[in-house]
């Protein structure tokens, strides 16, 4: 197996001794005690469900110093947006420690008896839902603690009633490590058994796939690029017995600045724009990565106002080299398919510099590379001929997380139809501000049609999360004593 070694993102040079990967010993050992854990947790009161939730969410905040320095030095990301994501990751915790304390997960559809022959007529049913069981976690690169080890997919399922087996991002392998010392802590002063929460860990794919592949594994929760979460779901589906698999995957989040919204603030939106674009370093699954403009005026003038604004950014190192030798390998691909350079900013090595590129709607519309995620501190201007070449380019993108729509504020046709398009393919659209920060809400939705996730129906954020994780079951003249349990499993 690869070997696992923890770097200093600001130079590259190794951090510690190297890593010992896990083994297929490791995989079926955490596997198998995910497994002897799922029973009495999956019949687990909402109270005893939220308590460890909470407890781990304080485990993280009384180690915060410890695990943000760690953070920035994996990461570079920066104390000031780790201390952030930290508080993210806490509130994630507690709100599913609400939900569950609140008996969501145990929630049922009471369907009384209705006398008489069928069709009007039937027994008495009732609908409640089950835990699937222990849950594949693949943590993320680009949030070492909101979508890591102790993330919203590990909070969700926990909550749902189903253990989680982690495997840990080799960007931050120490982090993670560090972070599941926490946990072992909290589940031995709660009496849990430990297999509740188990960690894997290696740098290249032998692990993922073995855990995956696992026989006890019952469900799969990814965030990552489209490639390695397809790879993951062809294995999920591969199986003798295929097991669900969430994937939040790449996505180009495509942003339309109609000309009414350039001509009322042009620069205003620049100035935003391009600090949503170099936000960490571009390094984010909602990266406005698209920027669809239509021929006129307006987007004459704004082009350089962005350009401008783009200039003035300095993004910080990238989260791997592995990861900046594809950003400069999709600016290539990007070029070597017809893409125009506007700004090739030169960042303080081993930083990037933020890049603005150009192309034409129908080269957009011809060529499938220009359709690729780069991650990174990058966007893709399309010039559009006419709103209708703006719903051409829509169609072609196909599947994204978002889609940002400026200008759209009267009731017209033209702006019903980019309305519609956008809604077609995309997850979540807005209509004000930027599509970098996602907020852990109620009516959250975050992922899209192909390619940007794998089940465009769930979403990884938001109180919905827990849905994955819990399967229908219909129970149909059920006993008393049954249905006195109120939905919580026996």
């Amino acid at each position: 197996m690869s070997t696992l070694q923890s770097f200093n993102a600001r130079t590259g040079e190794a951090h510690g001794a190297a890593l010992a990967p896990s083994t297929e010993q490791d995989i079926d050992r955490a596997a198998t005690d995910a497994h002897a854990a799922f029973g009495d947790w999956a019949r687990s009161s909402g109270e005893q469900r939220a308590a460890l939730l909470r407890a781990l969410a304080d485990g993280l905040e009384a180690e915060r110093e410890q695990l943000v320095a760690c953070a920035d030095l994996e990461t570079a990301l920066g104390p000031v947006r780790l201390n952030g994501e930290l508080d993210r990751t806490t509130f994630q915790l507690r709100r599913f420690a609400d939900i569950a304390q609140r008996g969501v997960p145990f929630e049922s559809l009471d369907d009384p008896a209705v006398a008489g022959g069928p069709p009007a007529g039937h027994p008495a049913m009732v609908r409640q839902r089950m835990p699937l069981g222990p849950v594949a976690m693949f943590a993320a690169s680009n949030f070492p603690f909101a979508f890591s080890v102790l993330g919203g997919d590990t909070a969700s399922a926990l909550a749902a009633g189903c253990p989680v087996v982690v495997k840990a991002h080799p960007g931050h392998p120490v982090l993670s490590q560090q972070v599941f010392a926490i946990i072992q802590g909290v589940l031995k002063a709660q009496g849990l058994p430990a297999g509740l929460i188990g960690l894997v860990q290696g740098a290249g794919v032998e692990v993922g796939v073995g855990l995956i592949r696992h026989p006890l594994i019952a469900a799969g929760a990814f965030t990552g690029s489209t490639r390695g979460g397809a790879a993951l779901q062809a294995e999920a589906n591969a199986r003798p017995r295929p097991i669900p698999f969430y994937g939040e995957l790449g996505s180009i989040n495509p942003l339309i600045a109609l000309p009414a919204a350039l001509a009322a603030k042009g620069a205003e939106l620049a100035t935003t724009l391009a600090g949503s674009i170099t936000l960490g370093c571009g390094q984010f699954c909602t990266n406005p990565g698209l920027l669809v403009l239509v021929d006129g005026p307006e987007t004459e003038a704004f082009i350089p106002q962005l350009v401008e604004a783009l200039a003035r950014q300095q993004p910080h190192p990238m989260l791997t080299a592995g990861m900046r030798k594809a950003f400069d390998a999709g600016i290539k691909g990007f070029m070597d398919a017809g893409a125009r350079s506007l700004l090739q900013g030169q960042g303080v090595a081993p930083a990037p510099g933020p890049q603005l590129l150009q192309v034409s709607a129908q080269r957009f519309i011809e060529r499938h590379e220009l359709r690729e995620e780069v991650f990174g501190p990058s966007s893709l201007i399309v010039r559009c001929a006419s709103l209708a070449e703006v719903n051409a380019v829509l169609a072609a993108v196909g599947g994204s997380l978002t889609v940002t729509v400026w200008g759209a504020d009267e009731d017209t046709a033209d702006n019903r139809a980019i309305v519609r398009s956008a809604t077609q393919i995309a997850g979540r659209v807005l209509f004000a501000g930027v599509p970098t920060g996602v907020a852990v809400t109620a009516a959250q939705q975050h992922g899209g049609p192909w390619p940007s996730s794998t089940a465009p129906m769930t979403t990884s954020v938001g109180d919905a999360a827990l849905e994955r994780f819990l399967r229908p079951v219909c129970l149909q003249d059920a006993p008393a004593w049954l249905l006195a349990r109120g939905g919580v499993p026996c």
